[in-house]
């Protein structure tokens, strides 16, 4: 269950067709920020690349985008999210050797409020993080703000058990 998670670094993935926005936020789940954005290119490449992430960033769990329809419902873009998210899962635990819990929020108006974000913000080069990445962070600055207030994670979530060792023959 998504409410039993111990503290640790949550990566966020807002993903498109396109690109996935990456964000993180700290082990104690006091701040998030942008991360980057992965361009897609093959699903063994993307799911390396995730992988990774997860590595390098130490994340002990990933929070995947869930397009819902604006009632709440799920279409074909949420199955379809789901299905990859599994797959991704897999290939977590196959590249780590670990299995890495993968809970699913509501990414509705995350690109708005992601908009509005990057229309006042700039670093001190001028440049803008990209807006799949803000997406993203805005999605886990949601879920850290639903799990501060109580209200129910119910979302789902894919928990695979580790990979079982294959025994020698005797």
């Amino acid at each position: 269950m998504v409410n039993s998670a111990a503290p640790g670094k949550l990566l966020a993935l807002d993903v498109g067709m396109r690109r996935i926005g990456v964000a993180v936020c700290d082990p104690l789940w006091l701040s998030v920020r942008p991360l980057t954005v992965v361009v897609r290119r093959s699903r063994n490449e993307d799911f390396a690349e995730l992988a990774r992430l997860v590595a390098v960033q130490e994340v002990v769990r990933v929070i995947c985008g869930l397009p819902l329809n604006m009632d709440g419902s799920e279409g074909s873009q949420a199955q379809t999210v789901r299905k990859w998210a599994l797959r991704l899962a897999q290939a977590l635990r196959a590249i780590l050797g670990r299995p890495v819990p993968v809970a699913f929020w509501d990414e509705r108006l995350t690109t708005f409020a992601a908009e509005e974000w990057l229309a006042g913000q700039t670093d001190r080069r001028g440049a803008q993080p990209g807006e799949d990445a803000v997406a993203a962070a805005v999605l886990l600055q949601s879920y850290l703000d639903a799990r501060r207030s109580g209200d129910p994670l119910d979302f789902g979530s894919i928990d695979l058990p580790p990979r079982q060792q294959e025994t020698e023959p005797e």
